[in-house]
């Protein structure tokens, strides 16, 4: 091939773009702070959304995890990536468990979880 001059074409992998952090909508403070530990169940929930390739095209995937157990206490799948596919996660969470007041709920800065509708969900539950 090089005596020919002939060269290889690649294409760029495709990657998909999960978090959006470039919106208006109002950003919580890290009251975490990369401490990713709880002393008992129900205080601290994290969650986060993962994409799944499949022949029909992208799953997306919300979960909520329990700190103390490390346990997925909701989650919700979806194909597309709204607001609605976190706030079901959050909604499963929250009625399985029945967390008491003052839960920390812990995820980055997408637009999905700081959006008006999915802060709502959380009144009297601190959001970080």
């Amino acid at each position: 091939m090089r005596k020919l001059g002939l060269v290889c074409k690649t294409k760029k992998r495709f990657r998909v773009k999960t978090t959006d952090s470039d919106h208006d909508f109002m950003i919580a403070p890290n009251l975490l702070k990369q401490d990713f530990y709880a002393s008992a169940p129900n205080q601290v929930y994290v969650g986060d959304i993962t994409y799944i390739p499949t022949k029909e095209g992208w799953l997306y995937l919300a979960v909520v995890i329990d700190l103390f157990s490390r346990k997925v206490v909701g989650w919700s799948m979806d194909a597309r990536m709204k607001t609605s596919l976190v706030n079901d996660a959050l909604l499963m969470a929250i009625k399985q468990r029945q967390p008491q007041e003052g839960l920390v709920w812990h995820t980055d800065r997408d637009s999905q979880y700081a959006s008006d509708s999915h802060r709502k969900l959380l009144p009297k539950r601190r959001q970080i």
